[in-house]
């Protein structure tokens, strides 16, 4: 119980305190015109109050991430409450808001149009197919998960693709009608029903008693909970298995859709540091709720197991027992409308980014149209693989793009001749993570442990001895 209420903590002092601290490494400038008003064009660019991107921003990177991949890394043990603190704070939070941040001083510019600036033409192509897919894969596995869940609480009729092709309806509107018509008016309000949702589990831990089943972070809890522990490691499974809460590249992502919104350089603390440190307590209390509601760590797992890993199921579970009617309507709120309100703000960043790349100016209706029509085809034609295939590659795609985004910032940095180590350490982390995953993973080559430790290592070596031959070419 203490460790959650101290983690919590923690993240609240994080953003008062290593978030002003990396704002004023940016040196956000509120003289500063934002491309909300220099580039206004009643589509994207659009001035919209602070609290209101604050809360379309925290809809687009929360959705479900922070609930079901907290819940998945709670079977882990106490220590995802550590990982959750120190990767939102020192890597999370800094790679939102300098995407974001970054993004304004560039005129609003998509993520792969950013990492081509400052890690090269050769990186900057394959991270633009790269990124792309990722939006279409978060795209369509939000439009499966749903429509399978809509499905089954449905009259039989009502089948999974009838569902499919509803949801593809509403995020054809959403991708292409001007942000502040669907998204500015909707998203504050399934925002705040996301943390009044997470208030209400909170009430529940405490007053229920579910408190004292949280375990403590101790020596003797540092350790792997999981029952299958062999097989799944703690690192690197633990950092690509809890990312919405701690980093995930698809921040990156979504944070240049309201870098065209901002009105004051100042605000972006608020906005994309506040955003994803909101996030991160709301995975806290998913982890605790997921840690306690079973009995404990060994509950959940049981729990996992028996469900076959259908983590919505154990939300859906949790929230009827806890809030009773009206989590039962926060639960479907949770497990249906979050996803989706990810999946098309996927798509819309994937026009976006097509249409950086090829320098369609979005201002006419047609334009929109031509842009998205192949990235729905292709999305629609992926709802119709497996769901947990989509979503495992997912997982992995999305901690490469985090990796990459923090790389070019810390190029930024040292280019501006700023404190670039502030980035570097997660950067050469977070590249240890992603190549011990695919290296050991089952959708990756599947060898053993031991040799994903050492391509791990090697990958941190490769990329200190790069960037030292980098500032090595920058001094010169």
């Amino acid at each position: 119980m203490f460790t959650f209420i101290f983690s919590i903590i923690a993240l609240i002092l994080g953003y008062f305190t290593y978030g002003l601290f990396v704002e004023r490494i940016f040196g956000a400038d509120s003289s500063k015109q934002t491309p909300a008003y220099t580039m206004q064009d009643g589509i994207d660019y659009i001035p919209m109050p602070w609290w209101k991107a604050f809360l379309i921003q925290f809809l687009n990177i929360a959705g479900l991430g922070p609930i079901v991949g907290a819940v998945l890394g709670a079977a882990y043990g106490p220590v995802a409450f550590l990982w959750i603190v120190v990767g939102n704070i020192f890597a999370g939070a800094v790679h939102d808001y300098f995407s974001g941040m970054i993004s304004i001083r560039m005129g609003g510019l998509s993520i792969p149009e950013i990492i081509g600036k400052y890690l090269g033409l050769n990186v900057k192509q394959f991270m633009r197919g790269f990124t792309l897919l990722l939006m279409i894969l978060v795209g369509a596995a939000f439009i499966s998960g749903p429509a399978a869940l809509l499905a089954a609480l449905t009259p039989e009729a009502l089948t999974k693709n009838f569902w499919v092709w509803i949801i593809l309806a509403y995020y054809v509107m959403a991708t292409l009608l001007p942000i502040d018509k669907i998204i500015g008016r909707f998203y504050p309000i399934f925002g705040l029903a996301l943390l009044v949702m997470a208030l209400g589990i909170v009430g529940a831990i405490f007053l229920e008693g579910y408190a004292f089943d949280i375990p403590e972070l101790s020596l003797g809890n540092f350790t792997n909970m999981k029952s299958n522990a062999d097989a799944y490691p703690l690192f690197p499974m633990l950092f690509v298995t809890i990312s919405c809460g701690a980093i995930s590249g698809f921040h990156a992502t979504q944070s240049p859709m309201m870098a065209r919104c901002l009105k004051n350089e100042k605000l972006g603390r608020r906005v994309f540091y506040g955003a994803m440190v909101t996030e991160g307590v709301i995975a806290l209390i998913w982890a605790a709720i997921g840690m306690s509601f079973y009995g404990g760590v060994h509950g959940l797992n049981d729990a996992i197991a028996g469900y076959k890993g259908e983590a919505t199921i154990i939300v859906k579970e949790i929230s009827n027992t806890t809030l009773g009617y009206v989590g039962g309507i926060l639960a479907i709120l949770g497990v249906v409308a979050a996803p989706i309100t990810t999946g098309d703000t996927a798509f819309r960043s994937a026009r976006l980014i097509v249409a950086d790349f090829l320098r369609i100016a979005q201002k006419k209706l047609t334009n929109r149209i031509w842009v998205s029509l192949p990235l729905f085809i292709i999305g629609f034609t992926l709802t119709q693989v497996k769901f947990d295939i989509i979503w495992r590659y997912m997982f992995w795609s999305n901690q490469v793009l985090a990796t990459v985004v923090l790389w070019a910032i810390t190029v930024y940095l040292a280019k501006e001749k700023k404190l670039y180590i502030i980035t570097l350490i997660p950067a050469l982390f977070m590249t240890a993570v992603v190549t011990n995953y695919i290296i050991i993973a089952p959708e990756g080559f599947k060898l053993p442990h031991i040799v994903g430790y050492i391509f791990g290592g090697l990958s941190v070596i490769a990329g200190i001895v790069g960037f030292w031959l980098f500032l090595k070419k920058q001094k010169a």
